[in-house]
């Protein structure tokens, strides 16, 4: 109980001395010992590093992951160490919604079958957002709140260290420089009562004791020092790890960027299909013989991953054994024409095409090995195909 007693009042000794130390410096009566310009830049980097890591990783997690309260959730989660629930992206409760919708409004009319090719095709999207978001946050985010909560943590203990080592060697230098300039004071300054034996013994011995003082204080200063000096070496090194952090980073960044075109590249191939499905064909998707911007260099490894593919030709994507169908040679068959009312305008994508405005009758009939979601359409002397999906057959 003794030596804890001690050990406290030692502890709360060299509290008040650093107080007392760093009070003095704020209001500019005590000098303070300033770091090397290296070292300064050394700290600057560090902490530039930490509050754009800190940034970087919030705004990320708002990527994957937009609501806030979803947000919350998953962080109580992982503080409680405990399994984070899986949940439903937005594109996959839109794909079940569609569904539900197209098996209560009929399966089979024109609507009810566009809204369940398209719940599939969200249905996809929602997957691949969910294998994206899985991939970003442990290639990316894990590290980045590795460093944060790990390095960053070792390293702002050890430059709180070094600071209080700091503080310890500047108060032995005041401590010292006051006890030479009383020493020097007591040794120059004559007592007023010099030549009265007992008081010129007395001015000895205050000499003598603020000699003493002196020695413990260039004692207790080399200590200081030898200890700053030490710290002040370990936290460089910490510091210059900064470098093989912004390695790490680098690598992560990359590895995010590849997740991230595989995914944008996924939802392209699966809107592009499901156009094709719809049996519209924007001129957007139509690939150019020339690129929008200039070529990377094959050498990038991120080259192959983040070219998109192009979009096929309206020709590429017409149904086999269609591409030289030849529609003024194509005579109705004798049996088997039906009337059709269109219910939405359609804007034909070629020539092979018919334009359709809503509400108007057309004739329509199908050929041998034609796509099922095709007909042939017939307007007066005008002919083309028409997708199913916007017509509704009449008897």
């Amino acid at each position: 109980m003794d030596f804890n007693m001690k050990k406290l009042a030692s502890d709360a000794g060299i509290f008040f001395t650093r107080a007392v130390q760093f009070t003095e410096e704020k209001f500019g009566q005590a000098e303070k010992t300033e770091l090397d310009a290296h070292f300064e830049s050394l700290l600057a980097r560090a902490d530039s590093t930490k509050n754009w890591t800190e940034k970087i990783l919030r705004q990320t997690e708002v990527l994957l992951q937009p609501n806030p309260s979803a947000r919350v959730e998953e962080f109580l989660y992982e503080k409680l160490d405990r399994k984070v629930p899986s949940r439903v992206t937005n594109g996959e409760l839109l794909a079940q919604y569609m569904a539900e919708a197209a098996s209560e409004l009929g399966p089979t009319t024109p609507y009810g079958k566009t809204l369940i090719k398209v719940a599939e095709a969200e249905k996809r999207l929602g997957a691949a957002e969910r294998d994206f978001i899985h991939t970003a946050s442990i290639n990316f985010l894990t590290p980045l709140r590795n460093f944060l909560e790990g390095d960053w943590k070792t390293i702002s203990k050890e430059r709180r260290l070094l600071q209080n080592r700091r503080l310890d060697l500047d108060a032995s230098k005041a401590r010292l420089k006051k006890a030479k300039a009383a020493e020097a004071k007591a040794t120059t300054v004559p007592d007023f009562q010099e030549t009265r034996p007992r008081n010129y013994i007395l001015s000895a011995s205050a000499s003598a004791l603020w000699n003493d003082e002196v020695d413990k204080a260039e004692q207790e200063l080399r200590v200081a020092q030898t200890e700053f000096d030490r710290q002040a070496e370990v936290t460089r090194l910490l510091l210059e790890g900064i470098s093989s952090t912004h390695v790490n980073h680098l690598r992560c960044l990359h590895e995010f960027v590849e997740s991230q075109t595989t995914y944008y590249a996924q939802c392209y191939r699966h809107m592009l299909d499901l156009q094709k499905q719809l049996g519209r064909f924007p001129g957007t998707f139509v690939g150019t013989a020339e690129p929008a911007s200039p070529p990377l260099s094959s050498t990038s490894p991120t080259t192959a991953a983040a070219t998109m593919p192009m979009g096929p030709s309206v020709a590429d994507l017409a149904p086999p054994g269609e591409a030289a169908l030849c529609l003024e040679e194509v005579a109705p068959p004798a049996s088997g024409t039906r009337k059709a009312r269109v219910l939405y305008d359609y804007e034909a994508a070629d020539s092979s095409e018919l334009a359709l405005l809503a509400d108007e009758l057309i004739t329509v009939y199908s050929l041998p090995g034609m796509d099922p979601d095709w007909l042939i359409g017939e307007r007066g002397n005008k002919k083309g195909k028409v997708p199913v999906t916007y017509l509704e057959l009449l008897s």
